[in-house]
């Protein structure tokens, strides 16, 4: 039986966000860091419903874009942060990932090297916010009905493996 928890987030966003939406417009020569964060909390992970592009729509990790001056550990602590007021522990390094979107006729619009992190909740209750539309936690068996993107599934099924470590 599918199991989630959902909050959702009412439209909205701040002036940060809004520059990062002029810059994904722009045309893209080089790929752009992204990073992703599997936060568990218990037998569950953190999932939140894209408000945006690309995958908008799709549940997937909270995650964006790392911004110029911090550590990509400091990016991904921020960005659970602004998408769902979640406080966590960074464990680990995952994977890195690369999302490359086409458009129809075959030319690369977007490339995302999106670097994964595992980590434990520490404090907070997740609520959507910034590029999330909505927040739920999900139980490891409901990843592969909630998740379309195979890599995101894979990402988390592997961070379990690293949180039975520490």
């Amino acid at each position: 039986m599918l199991e989630i928890q959902i909050t959702s987030q009412s439209q909205g966003g701040d002036g940060h966000h809004k520059a990062v939406n002029r810059m994904q417009n722009a045309p893209k020569k080089r790929p752009v860091v992204g990073l992703g964060v599997v936060v568990w909390k218990h037998d569950r992970v953190l999932l939140i419903k894209r408000g945006k592009p690309p995958r908008k729509n799709q549940w997937s990790i909270p995650g964006g874009a790392q911004e110029l001056g911090e550590t990509v550990q400091q990016g991904a602590a921020r960005e659970v942060k602004e998408e769902t007021g979640v406080e966590i522990n960074l464990l680990g390094l995952i994977d890195v990932v690369d999302g490359i979107f086409d458009d129809d006729a075959g030319n690369v619009t977007d490339h995302y090297t999106l670097v994964d992190f595992a980590a434990e909740w520490v404090e907070g209750d997740a609520v959507a916010s910034g590029d999330a539309c909505e927040t739920c936690w999900a139980k490891l068996e409901d990843i592969d009905h909630l998740i379309e993107w195979h890599e995101t599934r894979r990402i988390i099924h592997q961070s379990r493996r690293l949180l039975k470590k520490t």
